[in-house]
């Protein structure tokens, strides 16, 4: 089943979370009350304050997560998570640090600074490694640093019909270490994960005829029948409910609502690298063009967390890159939920409010490049202003 398809079973009779895909308990809606009143979402083209476009890195047998040799060194690889890289950080971390400490703790290097490598690094030397992170951006200026920032940890994660046999187990483990280790940092100052409530949207009324939706993009000429394992998660999530119509603000058939792990990567960011470097771990900037440019490094291990950039550098014509696009608009710090429908996905992070085009696990596959799509921006904006009704005239 498909990033989309499970999106269109929420909305029919199936469930948001991950852990309620292979549940057939029926929660029972709250109590009637009064309607919510969700603060609203200042949803105009002319807000935008930032486009973000990040290619995230598609292998179809999946993460490569795994050790071999290099002239005399050890290299542990670890990229090619899709659109699953935070989201599965920590538990790809785990293995990467077993591969890599097999012959022992010593002295560590790790290539990348983004999500996958700081959270190796911090994994290895909480092991008892020395470590070093070698890379040529930071975090901040990493792909990671422009992910959506939402729990989504099988998606673009794998070709269904090109993994192997022992695939979905090690994704189940990675998930679920992942999502342990992210609650250590839910309720913690500045919120670097939190849950908020998210919404989805089916059967948004039909707008006005003038409201100039962009059409859909092109189908690619090849198909992918992405991985889908969210029924492994079963019972680890959050469930979702139906609302009634007098239960949301939103113009829509169908709506139900769970509550949703999110990434503060802005703060998350700045809590991995301060924790890191106060642990005695050491970021130098470095650029490496082939794999014996690594050869040249001191450390007898070295852990390989380049992400996309391994095409590149290791020469993986395997990976394939997937495009996203996010608009985001000022902070709106009342704004505790987000939502999807109506070809869109509506998230609220205390660096601002991002909204994003979803038209299929297919869009933006394969497109080379991070170039801005202005109207792509405009469109998503204005898909997700017609996802709510319209407002009571003042008296």
């Amino acid at each position: 089943m498909t990033l989309m398809q499970r999106r269109s079973l929420l909305l029919g009779a199936g469930a948001l979370s991950l852990g309620a895909c292979a549940s057939t308990t029926v929660l029972p809606p709250p109590p009637a009350t009064a309607r919510t009143h969700l603060p609203p979402l200042n949803l105009s083209s002319d807000r935008i304050v930032r486009i973000t476009v990040c290619s995230r890195p598609f292998r179809p047998a999946g993460p490569r997560v795994e050790a071999e040799s290099l002239g005399d060194k050890r290299l542990v690889h670890n990229y090619g998570h899709g659109g699953s890289g935070w989201s599965l950080s920590w538990g790809s971390a785990e293995i990467a640090r077993e591969l890599a400490l097999s012959g022992g703790v010593g002295s560590v290097a790790v290539i990348g600074c983004g999500a996958i490598g700081l959270t190796t690094a911090t994994l290895l030397q909480r092991a008892g490694a020395r470590v070093t992170v070698y890379a040529s951006e930071r975090l901040p200026e990493t792909r990671s640093a422009r992910a959506t920032g939402l729990w989504t940890p099988d998606s673009r994660i794998a070709d269904a019909d090109r993994v192997d046999a022992a695939f979905p187990d090690v994704w189940e483990r990675m998930a679920r270490a992942s999502w342990a280790m992210h609650q250590t940092y839910v309720g913690q100052p500045a919120e670097p994960v939190a849950f908020l409530d998210r919404y989805g949207v089916g059967g948004v009324r039909a707008p006005d005829p003038d409201t100039g939706f962009q059409p859909l993009p092109a189908t690619p000429p090849v198909e992918i029948r992405f991985a889908s394992y969210g029924s492994r998660l079963a019972g680890l999530t959050p469930r979702s409910r139906p609302l009634s119509p007098d239960q949301h603000g939103f113009q829509a058939e169908r709506v139900r609502v769970a509550p949703e792990m999110q990434f503060n990567i802005a703060e998350l960011s700045r809590r991995l690298i301060a924790d890191f470097q106060a642990d005695g771990g050491r970021l130098e900037r470095r650029t490496f063009h082939t794999p014996a440019d690594l050869t040249a490094l001191s450390e007898p291990v070295i852990v390989n967390c380049t992400g996309y950039g391994a095409r590149a550098l290791f020469g993986d014509d395997t990976l394939v890159p997937v495009r996203g696009q996010m608009a985001w608009l000022p902070p709106q710090p009342e704004v505790r939920y987000g939502f999807y429908g109506n070809g869109v996905s509506v998230m609220s992070r205390p660096d601002g409010v991002g909204v994003q085009r979803i038209a299929g696990d297919m869009f933006g596959y394969d497109v080379e490049g991070e170039t801005i799509d202005t109207l792509e921006a405009q469109d998503a904006i204005l898909r997700a202003a017609a996802a709510f009704a319209p407002r009571p005239a003042a008296v």
